[in-house]
Formats: structure tokens, sequence, C-alpha cells
């Protein structure tokens, strides 16, 4: 007996459902099935056609997926460049692991007395890199991820990541900021190479560009403005900006022609920035034309018996003074004349006013009374200048005295511009002023002066900085008002400190006038403050190698 075999029974819906082409099944969930039901797939209701719908695109793709050709494979990575710096000891790699781990956690909230190993990176990092450790592959991940997160991190981050870890960054366009501050990395061509040079600059993303410019400028400076020539009129403006900015690193006289064709530039921002590098060069015709046009406005009074500085304020600024970076529109609420003598002096040589003032240094200048009320604007112009051409000499006769009130101080009584004067000066006299500034000031004004301190601070720093948080919490001072100083103490102060800060993590009697609570705050924040420079001592030392005893 034949036996006879029945098909699989198809379901109804199959036939209909594949001869839907897949644009009409997009179009009709676009729009929706009841406006536009597939012409195939209609007559079963609203809810019955949009369910077919939903299997018609089911069974679509599962054929599409089906029919898929593999993609051709893309080019293996480039070998991972070899690093020959040491490892990181074994306790120290665990120590890293815990400062990423804490960063990825957060650390909101109050930290009580346990250390901020979030603020600890920084100098984690700094330490390593003096030792000359490389990063453990492992962790380049992770260290990538913080210093994209946090800009302050990069430069310690990327010299700790090494040739590897710029080579990591170039396989994910999440770090590709890691490839401005690539100089001199693998990931770029030798110098030397003047074909792979040429390549990469023409063809190149923005951030290997500005890498490929600085390697070749720390190599051959002439070689990297020509380079920057071939394109410079094709460039956007943004780029312009940036490239001109560049120059900053390694400026010299001889970048001075290439600048004053800048001053030309069809951008604003461009000339801008081309005529500040050029006032910072005193040799420059910049500075000659900007000092001519100031000590046209500057000059020693002619009257009476007493001297002091006479003042006439530019009453035009013309094409020629536009062209070399005066700005013509001022900030809203500055005078226009005002806002060009200030230009004019901040980008004048500071080295032609004690000719101009009969052979007087810069201290007996800035003493010098000024008449008409032109004191603030010049004094202020005068310290611009300082910070702009690095002038020790003028940044120290306009800061004065530290135990001079900030409101009295000779040059501004802004505390951002005094930080910006002190930087100029050699970091331990530096650090010697702001200690006496604490002494005669206390801590108030102090917290941007204290930034710009070398780290970690000098003995007579620290010292002036704990007895006037010591002297706060025995006045009864309100304590949340230096937790900003607390926490520079934490990272600044000497680990070796730690041991005669015992004494502050005691709860003393609370004055009657203090705010409530105010002695156990200030008795968590010195026990923090010694747990983290103990804890600052046991990095060192795992960095080194050598295990606390």
């Amino acid at each position: 007996m034949s036996r006879t075999t029945t098909p699989a029974a198809t379901p109804k819906a199959a036939a209909p459902a594949a001869s839907v082409p897949w644009e009409e099944l997009v179009t009709s969930a676009l729009l929706g099935t009841d406006r536009r039901p597939p012409e195939d797939l209609s007559g079963a209701g609203p809810d019955g056609t949009a369910a077919a719908l939903l299997d018609a695109a089911a069974l679509h793709t599962v054929r599409r997926r089906a029919g898929l050709l593999p993609a051709a494979a893309s080019p293996r990575p480039a070998v991972a460049p070899d690093d020959p710096r040491p490892p990181l000891p074994e306790a120290a790699r665990g120590r890293l692991a815990q400062l990423l781990a804490d960063r990825a956690a957060g650390s909101g909230g109050r930290r009580g007395t346990a250390p901020d190993l979030t603020e600890l990176i920084p100098q984690w990092l700094a330490a390593a890199n003096l030792h000359g450790y490389r990063a453990p592959d492992s962790a380049l991940p992770a260290l990538l991820d913080a210093a994209r997160a946090r800009t302050d991190l990069r430069p310690q981050t990327l010299e700790f990541a090494g040739p590897r870890g710029l080579w990591l960054a170039g396989l994910n366009p999440e770090w590709k900021f890691a490839l401005r501050g690539a100089s001199g990395s693998a990931l770029l061509p030798s110098p030397d190479d003047a074909e792979a040079v040429r390549r990469l600059w023409e063809e190149g993303l923005f951030a290997e560009r500005i890498a490929l410019l600085g390697t070749v400028r720390a190599h051959d400076a002439e070689a990297a403005r020509a380079l920057l020539a071939t394109t410079w009129k094709t460039e956007r403006a943004e780029d312009r900006l940036m490239f001109v900015d560049s120059l900053r690193t390694g400026l010299s006289a001889d970048d001075e022609e290439f600048l004053e064709q800048a001053l030309a530039d069809r951008s604003r921002n461009v000339r801008a920035t081309a005529a500040e590098l050029l006032s910072a060069l005193p040799g420059s015709a910049l500075a000659r034309r900007m000092a001519d046009r100031a000590l046209s406005c500057v000059s020693p009074g002619l009257t009476g018996d007493e001297p002091f500085v006479a003042v006439e304020a530019p009453h035009e600024c013309d094409e020629a003074m536009q062209r070399d970076g005066v700005a013509p529109l001022p900030p809203s609420g500055r005078g226009e004349r005002s806002w060009w003598l200030g230009q004019l002096v901040e980008a004048a040589p500071l080295s032609v006013w004690p000719a101009r003032f009969g052979g007087r240094g810069a201290a007996e200048i800035v003493g010098l009374p000024v008449a008409d009320g032109w004191g603030e604007e010049l004094h202020a112009a005068w310290c611009r200048a300082a910070v702009r051409q690095r002038d020790a000499g003028w940044a120290r006769a306009l800061l004065g005295p530290p135990s001079t009130p900030p409101s009295n101080a000779p040059g501004t009584a802004s505390l951002a511009e005094r930080a910006k004067l002190l930087a100029v000066l050699p970091p331990a006299e530096r650090a010697v002023w702001v200690a006496d500034f604490v002494a005669a000031h206390g801590l108030s004004e102090a917290f941007q002066l204290l930034g710009v301190c070398p780290v970690p601070w000098a003995p007579p720093l620290g010292r002036a900085v704990v007895d006037a948080l010591d002297i706060a919490r025995d006045a009864g001072s309100y304590p949340w008002s230096f937790s900003g100083v607390m926490g520079l103490a934490e990272r600044c102060l000497d680990p070796a400190e730690a041991a005669r800060l015992e004494v502050l993590t005691t709860t003393p009697a609370e004055p009657a006038d203090a705010s409530p609570g105010a002695n156990g705050y200030w008795t968590e924040a010195f026990q923090r403050l010694v747990s983290t420079l103990r804890l600052r001592a046991t990095m060192d030392s795992e960095l080194s190698g050598s295990p606390m005893g």
C-alpha cells in the first residue's frame, strides 16, 4: 500500500507578507496602518492589520539577515609600540586601580575623615612620571577615560600612558583628544620624513595636524612655519587661530615675519592673537610701534615740584592701531579712551619706561602719583604687560609688600591679577611672599594666591596656612568658608607635616559665639587633612618601592 505525503501547511499570512515590499512596510509603520494599510495585508481590521504588519516585518528581517553577505575584514591595527620604561611596583599598581575605581564610582556627598581619592590622582600621576614608570596595559582605558573627563589630568596622563596609550587612543574616536598632546609620539611621522609629514599635514585630522606642527616645530621651527604656510590661505578661521596660538611654545624673533603677515588676516581673533604674540617680543616692529603710541600717552608731569605721571589717552582708534591688534569697541561699562590706552600700554615693552621717567626703576615709577584719576587703568595695564612679558622686576614692584592690604596695592586690587603677577616670580620667592601675605591678612583672600605656589608648599608657607586655619577655628569662624583652603592643604602640604598636625585633630571647647557644630566640623576637617597627608606619604613610598616602616 502506498503512502501519500502531504506538504506541511504554510501560515496563511506568509505568502502575502513576503510579497509586501520592505519600503511599503516602513511607510505604513510610520504613517499608521489606519491611514496607510499595506495593500496585501488590509482587511483584517485595524488591530489585525497592525499585527500582520509586524509579522511581515519580522519575516523580512529574517530574510534580510539570512541573505547578508559577510563584509570584508578590516585591516588589523598596527602592533602596539614598545614602552621600555620600568613597570610599576605591585603596591603602586593596586593603588592606581583604587584611585581610578573611586573616580568612576563618584565621590559626591560628605567625605567625613576619609581622604578624597579623586583629588589625589594628579599627584599620584606626577610622582609616577617623576620615577619614570610606564602605565600597566590593563589600566590604559580607565586612564584615558579619566583624562577625557578631566582636562587637568591630560598632560600627566598622556605622559604616563606613553606610546601605548597614544596607540590605543588612535583606535577610539572618544580618545582623539590625546592626539593633541602627541608631539613626538610613535603615532606621528619623523620630522625628517618630509613626504610622510606632508601627507599627514594635508590629510590628517585637526588633532593630528596640531600635534604634527608641534613635533616639527620642536625639531625645526623654520620647517614648521614653512609647513604652515603651505595651507594657510585655505585653512578655516578657527583652525588658523589654533595654529597661530601654538606658536606660543618656543616663540622667538624668527616668528615675527609670519606673525606680521597674520596681522592682515581676515579673522579678527587671528589678528588679535598674532598681535599679542608680537607684543611679547620686545624687539619686534609691532612692539616698537606700540611703544611709540604708549609714550605719546604717558609721560612725566611737567608742572609743580613733585614728580607725577601725566596721561593723555588716545582720542581715536585708527586703522593702523586696529591692524596692530587694538580692539576699537570697548566692553560694556568701559570708556573708549581708557580701553584704547590700556591696550597700548599693555603691548608696549616695559623697558621703555625707565628712560621715559628719568632713569627711575619699576618700583619708583609705580609709586608715582598718576594725574586725573588714570592710576587704576595705567597700573592694571602695566600688570598685564608684566605677565605677558614675564618681567619679574615689574611684577615685584606691582605686587608691593605682602603686608599691604590688596585694596591699597600699588598695581591692582584684583586677586586674580595678583595671582598672575605672582606666577612670574621665582617659585621660592612666590611661596615666601604668599606666606607673609597669609600671616598678615589671613586666608579669606588667599585662595587664588595659594593656587600658584609650587607643590608641596615650602615649610614657611605650610606653617602659615595651618596657623591661619587654627586661628580661624579658635576665633569661632564659620568653618565651611575655609573648605576650599582646607582642600588645597590636603593636596599641597608636605606629607611630613602630618605628625606635627596631629594635635589639631582633637575637639576643643566650642566658643560661645561659634556656629553650632562648628568645632566638630573643624575637627573632622583636620582629621581628614592628617589622614590625607599620611596616605600621600604611603603613596610616595609605594612608588619608590621602599614601604614605610
